[in-house]
């Protein structure tokens, strides 16, 4: 059975509900905190609870942030692939959820932002894998360059998903160039994709992303995702739900997409998973919240994107 190999990993959240953002200079209202592992473990949760066995090639550190990630990522049964960092404990983010369920955060890496090319020679990927990278990971200097040069030199029978994330414009161009030429698949929101082509109209921008590989997921937010391939596109719309936390939608879509496609061989379908998965992920609050496969198929065989998502979450 194929694994998924996540690349960039997770920090540790701490998440702050307020009543709005602060201006500069003032104090947020907070309704609620939690702590939770978050980042890169948010896919990997939704890929494991879509039916792939997952493990975190990333950097896992010690200590107490890191004690936290390692025991959320063994409940979920997620592996290692290399043995964790010492010295380091793991980054973490603030993250300020708004009333509507916007989110914004304030990141600090720690070991997850380290990983060398000895690192990764301990990484042991086969003929069927994916692999999941995120642009966090090409933006740290830590692990820019290795990641980018180990992942250019992957064979092709290992699929590469990019996701370029919110930092995309932070990645130099010599490090991110090798990744665009060797990733099989982009998922990327419009603004990202936006950063990748710069001057290109929107309605330019799935084709671009897609151009040379096997497709592209472009991702629209409440107006669903498009799947681009083969230069033809199909739109999805998102399904309605009672959002109260969009914290890790965007992770749970890739995560699930990357899982279904992998066990069924269907682009398209992976992508109707994804949209469902993402959607009831925004139901409950948390990072990691994605639901597992029985509750997504059950949706995805009795509604259409206009009815709203209305079942309990079994994770």
């Amino acid at each position: 059975m194929a694994r998924l190999f996540q690349i960039t990993g997770p920090v540790l959240d701490l998440v702050y509900k307020v009543m709005a953002l602060p201006a500069s200079g003032e104090e947020a209202v907070v309704t609620g905190f939690s702590m939770a592992a978050g980042g890169g473990f948010n896919a990997m949760v939704a890929a494991r609870r879509a039916g792939m066995e997952v493990v975190l090639a990333g950097s896992l550190g010690t200590g107490p942030f890191a004690t936290v990630v390692a025991q959320e990522l063994a409940r979920h049964d997620i592996t290692l692939a290399r043995a964790p960092v010492r010295q380091a404990d793991q980054g973490c983010c603030v993250v300020l959820i708004e009333p509507d369920g916007e989110r914004s955060f304030i990141a600090s890496p720690g070991a997850e932002g380290r990983i060398s090319a000895a690192d990764l020679a301990a990484v042991s990927v086969g003929q069927g894998d994916w692999l999941l990278l995120s642009g966090y990971t090409l933006a740290y200097p830590g692990a820019a360059g290795a990641v980018s040069d180990w992942i250019a030199a992957l064979p092709s029978g290992v699929s590469v998903l990019f996701d370029p994330s919110p930092v995309a414009a932070q990645i130099p161009v010599a490090v991110l160039a090798p990744v665009l030429k060797r990733a099989d698949w982009i998922s990327a929101n419009q603004a990202e994709a936006a950063v990748l082509f710069p001057g290109l109209p929107p309605a330019r921008l799935g084709d671009a992303l897609a151009a040379g590989r096997q497709g592209a997921v472009l991702r629209l937010g409440a107006r669903g995702a498009t799947l681009i391939r083969n230069e033809r596109s199909v739109t999805v719309p998102a399904y309605a739900v009672a959002a109260v936390d969009t914290n890790g939608a965007g992770d749970t879509h890739i995560g699930s997409f990357i899982a279904r496609i992998s066990l069924t061989g269907d682009p398209l379908a992976a992508l109707h998973y994804a949209n469902i998965a993402a959607a009831l992920s925004t139901t409950l609050e948390g990072p990691a919240t994605a639901p597992n496969s029985a509750e997504v198929l059950e949706h995805l065989n009795h509604t259409n994107p206009r009815e709203p998502l209305n079942g309990s979450f079994h994770g």
